[in-house]
């Protein structure tokens, strides 16, 4: 069964029914007003899938109802599962973190950086070191992504093609081939930039175990995991589960942004496996992650990492918080009190960060405004879906968050 559902009631793992049931009405809440067009939420506590709701439509122009299992486009979610397979590598004493990357990827030696510019021209300087897997899975690289926006070195993206996610791509390779063409935007370890980082890492993935990308990450992590609806696109037998994409239309409604059943990005396997963005999967799925995170890199019986070497992950590798590093808010929220580990942004001070929470835990969202977070101290895990892009737009992670941390009782 690929559908989410409960295994213990709330009670029995410290958590509140009544409190819970807030949640429902929050996602009808939302719901209704017109601005998302599903929701699914879900609880873990002490291994026992505590709450689960789902409302709206998958699909708004058919009139299909999501359920709890219709197949999302997780964007950035996918940043996790790619970090656990470059860290598998690690274990196997192929690397060390501060190790540059061009060790195996000679094309990345030597890279310029922007120092300023204008008119569409770009001043650069030599770059002060290569870059590091560590400076990759922080995202400290100074690499950028092309949709920020921001600088002259993203507009060089847009105008070379350098996207992992969409555009005529022919190859991984061939990405990377244009992005190396490109300077960076700060010196390795310089600043935090959420940025093509963790796509490089798929692709280091690739050149080290001498296997495609997507299948090192089907048959090493997503596979061993029971993610069975996990993929870098939906198939045809699954199409009627694959919910719809909108973005924010003028004046706050619905936009159709991807049709599930004529999607030029998920109806067939992709030239490039995004290792930054690309993949789909169930609230079931991503739950079952959670698990072996919380786990401390097993599930039922099956060891991907070690223990120190999750906590290494879901530690700050950062000098400080986010916004120490440059970055004051991302997506619809402040960055005070909040680092970065090797794949997830890690809590650092809830009172600084201004939410309940708890020191310690690691989340990361995606670009149609999912989300999930792990908490080792209250071994608690909550799982987000919906599809709307852009994820900055409304702050529902973070009314989420409230809902389910006042929910604990014990």
């Amino acid at each position: 069964m690929s559908a989410i559902a409960t295994t213990a009631k709330p009670e029995s793992v410290g958590l509140s029914s009544e409190r819970l049931a807030r949640i429902d009405a929050w996602r009808e809440k939302w719901i209704g007003s017109g601005k998302l067009p599903c929701a699914l939420t879900a609880v873990m506590r002490r291994g026992e899938i505590v709450h689960v709701g789902v409302s709206g439509k998958a699909d708004v122009e058919r009139g299909i109802d999501a359920k709890l299992d219709t197949i999302f486009r997780i964007y950035s979610m996918t940043k996790p599962l790619t970090s656990t397979a470059i860290m598998m590598l690690y274990e196997q004493g192929l690397f060390q973190l501060d190790d540059p990357i061009s060790r195996y990827a000679p094309e990345f030696k030597g890279l310029r950086v922007m120092t300023g510019g204008s008119r569409g021209t770009i001043s650069t300087e030599p770059s002060m070191r290569d870059i590091s897997y560590r400076d990759l899975l922080s995202h400290t690289s100074g690499l950028t992504y092309g949709f920020m926006e921001s600088n002259n070195v993203d507009a060089m993206y847009r105008s070379t093609g350098v996207d992992f996610n969409w555009g005529s791509q022919t190859s991984l390779e061939g990405v990377i081939e244009k992005l190396v063409k490109c300077p960076l935007i700060a010196q390795p370890g310089a600043e935090w930039n959420y940025s093509v980082s963790t796509d490089v890492l798929g692709y280091m993935v690739q050149v080290i175990s001498g296997m495609p990308f997507a299948d090192f990450l089907r048959e090493k992590v997503i596979k061993p995991l029971g993610m069975v609806d996990t993929d870098f696109f939906v198939p045809a037998d699954k199409i009627g589960r694959f919910a719809a994409n909108y973005s924010v239309a003028p004046g706050g409604g619905l936009k159709l942004a991807d049709d599930p059943q004529n999607s030029p990005r998920y109806n067939t396997m992709p030239a490039v496996a995004s290792g930054g963005g690309g993949l789909c999967y169930t609230a079931k799925d991503y739950m079952r992650f959670c698990q072996f995170m919380l786990n401390k890199g097993e599930l039922d019986g099956v060891r991907l990492l070690g223990r120190k070497t999750v906590e290494l992950m879901t530690s700050n590798h950062l000098n400080g918080d986010m916004a120490d590093m440059g970055q004051p808010t991302w997506s619809e929220s402040p960055t005070n009190g909040i680092g970065f580990g090797l794949g997830f942004s890690v809590m650092l001070d809830p009172a600084k960060a201004q939410i309940v929470g708890t020191a310690g835990e690691y989340a990361w969202g995606g670009a149609a405004s999912t989300a999930f977070w792990c908490d080792p101290a209250e071994d608690m895990a909550v799982v987000f879906m919906t599809q709307l892009m852009p994820s900055s737009f409304y702050p529902i992670r973070r009314e989420l968050r409230v809902l389910t941390y006042q929910a604990i009782v014990d």
